[in-house]
């Protein structure tokens, strides 16, 4: 697992090494209207693909961190392991799907396992 994450971390950094790069280009361009437009919707698409790999890129960090800690594949919220099968398919989960479930329909300040027995959210 750590060498799939290194390897997708290096490739999104390149990815956004070239996004920028690209922005730059397109900065330094000049045309009509309809170009200025088109431009804009490429360069909001650029800024949103970027933004989405950062936080991946972000989410690889934490979880090459978690590896050098011992704590790789244990769930954030709940501490159980976090089935391999989730972890081939998302390989920087920090939860399982349960405890990821709950952070999705109660977000971050309702999450059951965030809060103690007598406190809990009820749905």
């Amino acid at each position: 697992m750590k060498e799939i994450l290194l390897r997708r971390r290096d490739a999104l950094r390149k990815a956004l090494a070239g996004d920028l790069s690209l922005l730059k280009e397109l900065e330094q361009t000049s045309g009509d209207v309809v170009d200025f437009a088109l431009d804009s919707v490429q360069d909001e698409l650029s800024s949103q693909l970027a933004e989405v790999e950062s936080r991946e890129l972000a989410s690889i960090d934490t979880a090459l961190e978690r590896i050098k800690e011992g704590k790789y594949g244990e769930c954030e919220g709940c501490t159980t392991s976090i089935p391999i099968a989730r972890l081939q398919a998302l390989p920087y989960a920090t939860l399982c799907i349960k405890c990821q479930r709950e952070l999705e329909e109660l977000g971050p300040d309702g999450v059951s396992w965030a809060q103690t027995d007598d406190t809990q959210a009820v749905n």
